[in-house]
């Protein structure tokens, strides 16, 4: 290239310095024709020059021959990918993602969709996949306005009215709470309460004959209903412990005791069936002693009614205490401004749907009000009093019903009143977003903890093979995990252990909220598994029936019916459908179900001892069978039992007899101190000394350990 551009430039200037030269040089042909006279000087040198283009131009295609570059696939990665996000934007499934992470620290048999991948996890997946990747651009999160309401500050107390006081009946089961609120209302609530136990919250507005009116939530006095209790002590401002004066002071009654200190409410107590002749009231206020329930005549200043509920006897002097209690405690409310409650109990009912039984705290609920209870929302389209009355509102410490929510509420729940359906449904967004999360952060918390964990076993299943080189520690890994790479991780999921899957359903919130909590305390996983997979309020439906069918479970209902169509698709499935009104009656029926899928329990019992005398050979046929000559020391042998063959303390056989003769003749039985011959139905090295037991298996069903308390 340097010498044709000196001679370009050396052509250049001899052309400026006589441009008749050129004229010359293009008038003359540039190419040699046929038997053309130029001289060869001439077209050799133009064939030069044609052939170093040629040249050139082959060179330059070359080139162009070299392979291109293949273009990977860009991968669009982020801080936080779960699998299925990763193997979505890798257009890849989520067993490729598990294969890519197959020789990595990573515990592959715990990895979900769900799962959270490390930044350089994600990146590993990638690049193996022989893909490139890059980040995401970052969009500004900003941060969520609080959009949740909350109760209102405390009221003026000029606005203040005085207002009746909440009494919640609190006790032992079976002393009398629920007969002493049907004497105080002259009404028949304990006729209609199954088995005679209180299973749900009562509230009721009892008007004394002096004109106080006095809102009484009657609790469960089971041990199942414990949330119960604590709910009625929190919503109340006035205990009444009823305490029987012929049982004493009872569980459920310490646990009354401590539910209401804890909420810090005052009691009085009710020392009913007085009128029994074993019934000793000085016994029961000792008793309470023990507990920090010190009554008036010790020195305290807790009130002691003595009463008998089933005769209606001295009634007046408890609603007199009560009245009393409430005048100190000077009880007022706000009737004004935005509804504030609680939410007692909830259910669904056939006609009205969604229904809450709610106390009033604060303000006056009427139809049309926009209330928030936890995750739901209503519009009060009717209210009712504890008779079925519709009422047009409800003032401070009115019990009523409310129709009208879209979905029903946890009973517990606090009731606030908004400003519109959108501000309710802005508060709902609001709260679901808020437990959305708090569920990640404990997922995260969770995943952190159990990667550490898999962290940590990794490097030390990795410690004791450091000294080797890194074809011996893999092959060594792969001979360790060779059967677990090659399962997929659906198949490792699969279990064997047995389990009960269990679909519950109620009347109230309430009920369910007791049964779970009773299953919840279940401590005999080891034996059979219990899971519930669906819990819900009403009847059994067939969506019910479906699921049990799916994960082959049974279903439990608690005070729901079943309709004839829904009992006969259960039957034809095979789904056991158990119903009941009595909880403990539930309860007993399941752990009959738990013990019915344990295995028999197999026991041993020994009929016979024979020691072993001689050994001789016998022919039958063609064959020689080895016969141990045996004398019966104890018991008897059974021909059609098993036995066993014990040589010092070592079980040489065990099996069944060929048979058994006693002389020349085959019998069932030898009994004590007979001699018999006996041969096996294998090869045994028979010896003189060795002992033969002759046993039978007895099979005896196996009883679940779980003891729920009652």
């Amino acid at each position: 290239m340097n010498v044709m551009s000196s001679v370009m430039r050396g052509a250049q200037r001899l052309v400026q310095a006589n441009p008749a030269l050129l004229t010359n040089f293009l008038s003359r042909p540039l190419l040699c024709p046929a038997r053309s006279p130029a001289p060869r000087l001439t077209c050799q040198q133009n064939r030069t020059l044609a052939f170093k283009q040629v040249k050139g131009q082959r060179k330059d295609q070359k080139h162009l021959k070299v392979k291109a570059k293949v273009e990977k696939q860009e991968v669009e990665i982020r801080q936080r990918m779960t699998v299925a996000a990763l193997a979505e934007a890798m257009n890849k499934d989520f067993d490729h993602v598990v294969e890519a992470l197959l020789n990595t620290t990573v515990d592959v048999d715990s990895l979900e969709l769900d799962s959270v991948l490390e930044e350089r996890w994600i990146k590993e997946v990638v690049t193996q996949s022989g893909m490139k990747f890059r980040w995401a651009k970052l969009s500004e999160s900003r941060e969520r306005p609080n959009q949740d309401v909350h109760r209102r500050p405390p009221a003026d107390p000029s606005s203040l009215v005085p207002r009746p006081p909440v009494v919640t009946i609190m006790g032992h089961v079976d002393h009398g709470k629920t007969t002493l609120l049907d004497s105080l209302r002259k009404s028949q609530i304990v006729s209609t309460e199954a088995g005679g136990i209180t299973q749900h919250i009562g509230a009721f507005l009892v008007q004394l004959p002096t004109g106080e009116t006095i809102t009484f939530l009657d609790t469960p006095g089971h041990a199942a209903f414990s949330s119960m209790r604590a709910r009625g002590a929190d919503a109340t401002d006035i205990v009444i412990l009823v305490v029987a004066a012929d049982d004493g002071v009872m569980n459920q009654t310490v646990e009354s005791i401590q539910h209401a200190r804890r909420a810090k409410v005052p009691m009085i107590v009710a020392v009913n069936k007085c009128d029994k002749p074993q019934a000793d009231p000085q016994r029961v206020k000792q008793e309470l002693l023990a507990h920090d329930v010190i009554c008036e005549e010790f020195g305290g200043d807790v009130q002691a009614i003595h009463i008998s509920a089933l005769k209606g006897d001295n009634l007046l002097a408890l609603a007199e205490a009560t009245v009393a209690l409430a005048e100190v405690l000077e009880l007022k409310a706000e009737p004004s401004g935005t509804v504030e409650g609680l939410v007692i109990e909830s259910r669904t009912d056939k006609g009205k749907g969604p229904v809450t039984t709610a106390i009033v705290q604060r303000g006056t609920l009427k139809r049309g009000c926009v209330l928030v209870a936890g995750k739901s929302w209503a519009k009060v389209r009717f209210l009712f009093d504890e008779n079925g009355r519709a009422v047009k509102e409800a003032g401070p410490s009115m019990a009523v019903e409310v129709v009208g929510w879209k979905e029903l509420p946890s009973a517990g729940e606090v009731i606030l009143e908004v400003e519109s359906e959108q501000r309710a449904r802005e508060v709902l967004e609001w709260r679901r977003y808020e437990e959305e999360q708090q569920k990640l952060q404990e997922e995260q918390s969770v995943i952190e903890l159990k990667q550490k964990l898999h962290l940590e076993e990794y490097r030390k299943e990795r410690e004791g093979l450091s000294h080797l080189s890194w074809r011996k520690r893999k092959s060594l890994l792969y001979q360790a995990n060779r059967v677990k790479f090659a399962m997929r991780p659906s198949e490792r999921m699969e279990r064997d252990e047995m389990s009960l899957p269990l679909i519950v359903k109620g009347d109230v919130d309430g009920s369910v909220e007791a049964i779970l909590n009773i299953l919840d305390g279940y401590d005999a996983q080891q034996q059979c598994q219990l899971e519930v997979i669906h819990f819900g309020i009403g009847d059994v439906s067939e969506n019910d029936v479906n699921m049990a069918d799916t994960f082959k479970g049974s279903i439990y209902g608690f005070n729901v019916a079943a309709s004839k169509s829904i009992q006969q698709l259960a039957e034809r499935r095979g789904i056991p459908l158990r119903l009941h009104t009595v909880i403990y009656k539930l309860i007993d029926e399941l752990k009959d179900e738990l013990s019915r899928k344990l295995p028999p329990v197999v026991s041993e019992n020994v009929i016979g001892e024979a020691t072993v005398l001689a050994i001789f050979d016998v022919s039958v046929g063609k064959k020689k069978v080895t016969v141990a000559g045996c004398r019966v020391q104890k018991g008897q042998l059974d021909r059609r039992l098993k036995f066993r063959l014990i040589r010092g303390q070592d079980t040489i056989w065990e099996g069944s007899l060929v048979a058994l003769k006693h002389h020349k003749d085959d019998v069932q039985m030898v009994k004590s101190g007979m001699e018999c011959g006996l041969s096996a139905d294998t090869e045994v090295d028979f010896r003189s000394g060795d002992v033969v037991v002759c046993f039978e298996e007895l099979e005896a069903p196996q009883v679940t350990t779980w003891d729920p308390g009652f």
